[in-house]
């Protein structure tokens, strides 16, 4: 909740089953009060290597919403993300790929996972 999201965003929630099948919920809150849901469900858990998991916009209940809802295409697909964790000698290189973002998206996600791996990397300092 500390990092998440991108610059001018806060998290108010984050609800995490961390485990195979296990779900999580989190909100995403603009400066303005606007506020976005996500939800998914762990795929595969590889300490300390890969994190698996899949993306849906949702309401506050953890229902799947279309894109739409908040203003992007009605109809958004599902993510795929995958975070790969290298050792880099004291440091640690993360790769993530974000699988089925429609091509209008792919820039602002980048940019968004991006602020949100700077703020990240500030709150671990």
């Amino acid at each position: 909740m500390e990092w998440w999201g991108p610059k001018g965003y806060s998290s108010p929630t984050c609800k995490i089953d961390l485990r195979i099948g296990g779900k999580y919920l989190f909100s995403m809150q603009a400066d303005d009060g606007k506020i976005i849901w996500s939800s998914g469900t762990f795929q595969k858990i590889d300490p300390p290597k890969e994190l698996v998991f899949t993306d849906n916009f949702a309401d506050a209940d953890g229902n799947v919403v279309p894109g739409g809802h908040y203003g992007f295409e009605e109809e958004f697909p599902e993510g795929r993300i995958t975070v790969r964790f290298e050792d880099m000698g004291g440091k640690t290189k993360i790769t993530l790929t974000h699988e089925n973002m429609p091509a209008t998206q792919s820039d602002g996600a980048t940019v968004g996972w991006s602020q949100s791996l700077d703020k990240l990397a500030e709150a671990l300092t």
